[in-house]
């Protein structure tokens, strides 16, 4: 494969890698080693090395169509399953992946007793116990403690929990792939529910797209991912159509995703998701943001030191010569002053030296960030299916027009859409300017604590007259409803419509004030939005 992917680099003009169908399997042993920072991955103290083990690396190739005629790829070990680095009009298609070994683990419920409870070990998952103690191995790696889910098969559901695993007195074997977990307290455990279990460490990622344009995903079934799924990194005009992110059905696994599924940061052009289904994941389906770099130091007029300040991400060339950049105030989260990139130094993997167009602004605030503006892209997601999800489904912060349509969100153990934006906790920038929330079936969605759609700027310093969100509108969308949770709560946003949404299996009693909240918005506007019990 790897002489293929050569000798298709070797040669102008377009170029089709016709791959017979079949089973192929990529060993770590015989993949490539490059080092990639990559955002939202894992902070120094977690994981030093950068370095991925790559099974396809695809890098500066033109006009490449890799044609899988419906084979199946299985990875061994850790590895970031495809990489693009600097490629153009590159598309995959009719492939579908997985691991041999997934790094997600998977029991089942047997029984539940006092102070304890039955597990049956999934096939695909590989367990010893040491001193009385369960360790979770797989091919190259191995880990006894980190996050936990919840699958609950009956409702299609899951949800985090905590590590039941890290709280046992002892493990004992009552048969090969069968485990009884003895406590000191009474877990809520249910017969049927299954337990997900990974250690937390983004080392690899699924697939990884930088520095390139005009990718396409058609026709992929991407079954289990390592870490963060699919991430676009500084790339622009990405494609996902028909893709299919949940397991093979003929595992009978539960999960297929390490972390997020989709996950775009720092892109431009159009970010297009359309008739896909998510389902199994252990964070969001979708995210598409920036990144906030704050202002630490000033070496003159026109040069600014800037700095990643999340622990996860950092290392990468955030801005490049011509590009606009907007300057932000971290308390409210406006924008206060724009300038031009002339000249970009990585002084380390933490901070980069900008060479700005026009004098720096005098009034720069001890936290104020900056954000770059070229590289915010039009987002489209349409046609999906997101189900099994922990989390929230879309999550979006980009200026340029959004559409989230005709999508079914089922059950979202948090919000099916969250509008968000910070300066002091993830960074992820930035503000929404047109979006449009239509034709969507939401499905059980969201608690007490998360409203189905969430729009939640983290500014501190609120101004009615200075929003941080703008355009956001909500119509022709189902709500089918389960206890009292909130519809919609927004916050500093000017030019919010909710018009002709159905809401159903509410109570007598509930209505706007129940279902709708908002704080500090302006031009609300409220028109033909149907209450049903």
């Amino acid at each position: 494969m790897a002489a293929a992917l050569q000798a298709a680099a070797n040669i102008s003009g377009p170029v089709i890698l016709d791959c017979p169908k079949g089973t192929y399997h990529f060993y770590p042993d015989k993949a490539i080693r490059e080092p990639y920072n990559i955002t939202n991955t894992a902070s120094e103290e977690e994981n030093r090395d950068v370095t991925k083990t790559i099974g396809l690396l695809l890098k500066d190739q033109n006009q490449v169509t890799l044609e899988g005629n419906g084979s199946l790829f299985i990875f061994h070990g850790k590895q970031t399953m495809i990489l693009l680095d600097g490629c153009r009009h590159v598309e995959i298609r009719n492939l579908h992946t997985d691991y041999y070994r997934p790094t997600v683990t998977e029991m089942t419920i047997t029984a539940v007793g006092s102070q304890c409870f039955d597990t049956e070990i999934h096939p695909d998952s590989r367990y010893v116990i040491r001193d009385g103690r369960l360790v979770w191995i797989g091919e190259g790696w191995s880990f006894s403690e980190g996050p936990t889910q919840t699958y609950d098969p009956v409702r299609n559901t899951t949800w985090r929990m905590e590590n039941w695993l890290e709280r046992a007195l002892r493990v004992e074997e009552l048969e090969p792939m069968k485990l009884r977990l003895h406590f000191d307290f009474q877990p809520e455990a249910v017969v049927g529910q299954v337990q997900q279990s990974r250690d937390g460490i983004r080392d690899q990622v699924g697939v990884f797209i930088t520095r390139s344009s005009g990718i396409t995903f058609t026709d992929v079934g991407l079954h289990f991912l390592h870490g963060l799924g699919v991430v676009g990194q500084f790339s622009e005009n990405l494609t996902f159509r028909r893709i299919n992110l949940s397991p093979r059905p003929e595992t009978g696994r539960t999960v297929a995703g390490f972390a997020d599924f989709v996950h775009m940061s720092g892109c431009r052009g159009k970010i297009t998701v359309a008739d896909c289904y998510f389902a199994g994941s252990h964070d969001d389906p979708v995210n598409v943001h920036g990144t906030y770099l704050r202002i630490v130091e000033q070496p003159a007029d026109n040069v600014i030191k800037v700095r990643f300040m999340h622990p996860q991400t950092y290392g990468f060339l955030a801005f490049h010569p011509g590009d606009d950049i907007d300057f932000v105030r971290s308390e409210a989260l406006t924008t206060y002053a724009s300038n031009q990139v002339t000249d970009v130094q990585m002084v380390s993997p933490r901070e980069l030296l900008l060479t700005l167009a026009q004098p720096v602004p005098e009034d720069i605030g001890n936290h104020d960030v900056i954000e770059n503006v070229t590289w915010t892209p039009e987002v489209e997601v349409v046609n999906n299916h997101f189900a099994r999800v922990p989390t929230r489904g879309v999550l979006l912060t980009t200026r340029r027009k959004a559409v989230i349509a005709n999508n079914t969100f089922e059950r979202m153990h948090m919000n099916a859409v969250l509008i968000a934006v910070d300066a002091e906790s993830w960074y992820e920038s930035g503000r929404v300017d047109d979006v449009t929330i239509t034709g969507n079936r939401f499905i059980e969605c969201g608690n007490g604590e998360h409203p189905v759609i969430f729009i939640a700027p983290e500014n501190t310093e609120i101004d009615e007259h200075n929003p941080v969100h703008r355009q956001v509108v909500i119509e022709n969308n189902v709500f089918e409803m389960q206890g009292k949770n909130p519809v919609l709560s927004a916050k500093s946003t000017s030019g919010l419509v909710l018009r002709d949404n159905k809401i159903a299996g509410v109570g007598q009693t509930d209505g706007y004030e129940e279902k709708f909240a908002f704080h500090v918005c302006s031009e609300v506007e409220l028109n033909n939005n149907t209450f049903t019990a």
